[in-house]
Order: C-alpha cells, then sequence, then structure tokens
C-alpha cells in the first residue's frame, strides 16, 4: 500500500512537515490496530500518525506509540481548532453520542469535525466508520451498498445522520464510508462470545433466529488503512467477513470451539422477557451483508475470511 509523502511545494521545509499526515479522530482498538499497522510497515518514516484524545493525561502513552496527541473533545467544538487544516487523510471512527442533547436522531460529534475541517485547507481524503444497523431489518436478505436505508435503532439513525454530514463534506473531498457489522478479536474487550456463553445467555430458536455479520478487528484495522489510500469518492463498503450464519449457530460454533455448553434456545416471545432491550434489537434484524465492493476496490484479503477462522486461531496456544 502506498505511504507516498506530500512533497509537492514542501521541499524547503523540514522532514516533520514533509511527512504525510494522518489524523485518527476516535483512537480506539481499531485506530490503534491501523496505526501500529502503518508505523511498523514499509513507508512508516514518511507517515505521522496524528490522534485526537479527549484525555491530556492519555498523551504519554501515545507518544510512546510514535503516535502525535492532539487534545480536543467532538462534545466542545471550541477545542478542535488544531485540526483545521493539519492532516492530509482522516480517519473517523468516533461514534455518535448515546444520548445526545436536542436533536436525538444527530450527530454533533460528525458535524463538529466537519465544520471544524472546513475551517482551512480540505484533507485530500477522509474515511468514516458507520454501522451496517443503518440498513435496519432486511429479513435475511443479502445486502449490498445499493439498498436504501431503513434505520429501526436511535443508534443507527445517528449513524445515517453521520454519513450524510460526512458525504455532504465529500462534495469538497474524497470521502469514503464503511458500513461496520460486530466486531470480534480475542485481545478485544469483550470480543468473543466466550462471556456470554459462560452466563448462559439464550438465543433464538431456528426458525426465529436472525442472520448476523462479522469482521475480525484486524481485518476491519486492513480495511480501515486500504480506504484511506485507495476509497472512492463518495463510496459505501460493506466491511465483513464471508460468513453466512444465523447469530444461534455463530454461538454453537463458538461453544463447540471452546468447548462449552450450547447456549439454550428460546422462541421470541421469552427472549423478549428473559433478555434485555439492548441486546433483543440485534436479535430483531437479520441481513446477510455483501462484500464483494469490498474485495473488489479496496483489494482487502481477509485474514479470516470467516468467524470459524477467527475464533479458531483465538483458541490456539501462543
Amino acid at each position: 500500500m502506498s505511504t507516498v509523502a506530500v512533497t509537492s511545494g514542501l521541499g524547503a521545509l523540514p522532514s516533520r512537515f514533509r511527512r504525510e499526515r494522518l489524523l485518527i479522530v476516535g483512537y480506539g482498538d481499531v485506530g490503534q490496530r491501523m496505526a501500529r499497522n502503518l508505523l511498523t510497515g514499509p513507508g512508516a518514516q514518511r507517515l505521522r500518525v496524528l490522534a485526537l484524545t479527549s484525555s491530556p493525561e492519555r498523551a504519554p502513552a501515545l507518544r510512546a506509540q510514535g503516535i502525535t496527541p492532539l487534545v480536543g473533545d467532538l462534545d466542545q467544538p471550541a477545542t478542535l481548532h488544531r485540526l483545521a487544516g493539519l492532516a492530509h487523510r482522516v480517519l473517523h471512527l468516533a461514534p455518535p453520542p448515546t444520548q445526545p442533547a436536542g436533536e436525538w436522531w444527530r450527530d454533533p460529534r460528525s458535524l463538529a469535525l466537519a465544520r471544524c475541517l472546513r475551517q482551512r485547507s480540505l484533507p485530500q481524503a477522509l474515511v468514516y466508520g458507520s454501522t451496517s444497523g443503518v440498513y435496519g431489518d432486511c429479513g435475511g436478505a443479502l445486502v449490498d451498498e445499493t439498498r436504501p436505508l431503513q434505520p429501526t435503532t436511535p443508534r443507527a439513525q445517528r449513524r445515517v445522520d453521520a454519513e450524510r454530514v460526512m458525504r455532504h463534506l465529500g462534495r469538497s473531498l474524497r470521502v469514503s464510508v464503511l458500513r461496520i457489522p460486530g466486531i470480534y478479536a480475542p485481545d478485544r474487550e469483550g470480543g468473543t462470545p466466550r462471556e456470554r456463553l459462560l452466563r448462559g445467555t439464550p438465543v433464538l430458536r431456528p426458525e426465529d433466529d436472525v442472520y448476523t455479520s462479522h469482521i475480525h478487528a484486524d481485518d476491519l484495522a486492513a480495511a480501515c488503512q486500504l480506504a484511506v489510500w485507495r476509497g472512492r469518492p463518495q463510496r459505501l463498503y460493506n466491511v465483513c467477513d464471508d460468513t453466512r450464519l444465523k447469530m444461534g449457530d455463530y454461538f454453537d460454533l463458538a461453544a463447540d470451539l471452546y468447548g462449552l455448553p450450547r447456549p439454550p434456545r428460546v422462541a421470541r416471545d421469552q427472549a423478549r422477557e428473559q433478555l434485555p432491550v439492548s441486546l433483543l434489537s440485534f436479535m430483531s434484524e437479520s441481513r446477510r451483508l455483501d462484500n464483494r465492493r469490498l474485495k473488489r476496490e479496496l483489494r482487502l484479503h481477509l485474514r479470516y475470511p470467516t468467524v470459524a477462522d477467527g475464533l479458531r486461531a483465538a483458541t490456539v496456544p501462543v
């Protein structure tokens, strides 16, 4: 992957200003994985990675990782002024607020970032990490990126608003949107089904069950990296592996790999009585994501093509 430095017109500047600058907004697990890939891979010396953080005390740890910390808070737009005109490329992984003040369907964080970036010279490219939840319930259909959006939860509706804000910004720069399903990885907090299996949380019986999609965190980080350099303008990408499993079958597979009891199966009416609303929302939407555009255009080679591959790798002793 090319990380060619932006040198036009910068020949007389110190080397730290000639390096191409990538800004990561929402520097969590996936952003850290991508940064590690970039800073240890070919062309690392030609790239400077910056990360927005709302916690000044986190700055030393970021510097130790080779990251330049920028202190600012998306919930306080006045703190974002340093971001304007700073980066050549931006990866936006920050989620909308859980309970935004005012209009609940809006994502004020994405709006604040977009307004800040407009204040000075715009970056060349921006990638936004959205959710596959924007499609809503598709009745188990195979879903590509052209499918109309039908968000059914407040969280998904805020993501639709964020996509709208970012794609409006895309009238002036290259913006790509990644629609991301469930993320898993053994070294990610809550990144495997093991804890849920140990709790004995039930899943739906086969006739009530729903299709879900997944992506390993390492493959997602690779997809983000590719999109930053290869994503097409105003392009949408489903970022998922090749698995086509219903939710209950996924937990059965995990239980077998871990040597744990399979979860109990219940009817949907029983699930409504036993499970929290947040979990039920995932059990009310069924869709199979089509990832052909991800492979064809971004040329992503999945390290873990299926959840069986990813979960099996997690069970191999180190």
